[in-house]
């Protein structure tokens, strides 16, 4: 009789327990949501604001002709404002890719390293100098090339001036190639062991299983790392501001100062007066950089998603 009740309670125990993993699992459940569409709520409504900001400009004063093939940037000139952007997708375009040159042959270099040759206390710790190198501030990168990058690039090549494309492409290429790392090196791991099994038992060297057998395999996922850099690159501000001497020009050389369209963006938006045309052009660049950003983060999203389908 006395075992009765124990054996009652012992299972409203155990009832009670379930009731709490349920409560428990439900709640975590939306705050996992609440975590997930949060973020989608808010990349809509930024991109609510710099539209809404920028849509006087394109419905009055936007010349499609002007803006993207006209390299004059003079939107503070009272007589006559020129809204021509093209001097600075040019020297936006001109710094990304001469990262992209810096990041790529570093990026890879270190991501096949640490994923098919590196073992043990020595692939933790690279990885963690990596993440390391990732989280440097982009104005401690950017102070990096304006104190020493600057003297450097004068006194090695003879140049008036070493706040140029070079200098700026060299700090960007260094930032952007941690996130490239990563990415690539969960490109290579995600390659089944058997194909590299397969290549060896077939007599290839190392190097051939990597060269002939796991690049080609992660292709995908590697082109998906190098669009995520370029699309690091375009995104940059505070480094490139610092890095490249912020001067309209078209660039014909790497030793040529340029100015970047979110470099633009930083400078002179505290100085415009607040609905004017220099303020809403501002914002106009903004959601074309907004557009170029989206494109290149969306290609290299559904590239990697090709790779885990197949």
């Amino acid at each position: 009789m006395s075992g009765q009740p124990m054996t009652k309670t012992a299972d409203m125990a155990a009832f009670d327990r379930r009731n709490a993993d349920w409560y428990i699992d439900k709640l975590v459940q939306v705050l996992v949501f609440i975590g997930g569409i949060s973020a989608i709520i808010f990349v809509v409504g930024i991109f609510a604001f710099v539209t809404k900001e920028g849509f006087g400009f394109i419905l009055d004063r936007f010349d499609f002709q002007e803006f993207f093939t006209s390299p004059y940037w003079y939107p503070a000139d009272e007589d006559a404002p020129e809204y021509g952007i093209l001097a600075l997708i040019a020297g936006t375009a001109s710094v990304t890719g001469l990262a992209m040159l810096v990041a790529i042959p570093f990026s890879l270099g270190t991501a096949v390293y640490i994923a098919e040759f590196a073992s043990g206390k020595t692939r933790e710790t690279l990885k963690v100098l990596v993440e390391l190198l990732a989280a440097i501030p982009s104005v401690v990168w950017g102070f990096i090339g304006l104190s020493i990058m600057n003297p450097l690039i004068i006194e090695l090549f003879d140049v008036p001036v070493g706040l140029n494309v070079l200098n700026a492409g060299i700090i960007l290429g260094l930032m952007a190639a941690p996130i490239m790392t990563s990415i690539a090196e969960d490109a290579l791991k995600a390659v089944p062991d058997r194909y590299r099994e397969a290549a060896e038992a077939m007599g290839a060297t190392r190097w051939q299983v990597i060269y002939k057998t796991v690049l080609p395999a992660a292709k995908n996922g590697l082109l998906g790392a190098v669009l995520l850099g370029v699309g690091r690159g375009f995104g940059e501000t505070m480094a490139v501001l610092m890095a490249t001497g912020h001067s309209i020009n078209m660039p014909g050389s790497v030793f040529d100062s340029v100015r970047a369209l979110t470099a633009t963006i930083a400078a002179e938006l505290g100085e415009t007066a607040v609905g004017s045309d220099h303020y809403q052009v501002l914002f106009t660049i903004g959601i074309f950089l907004f557009l170029i950003t989206f494109v290149i983060n969306l290609t290299a999203d559904l590239i990697v998603r090709g790779i885990r389908k197949g």
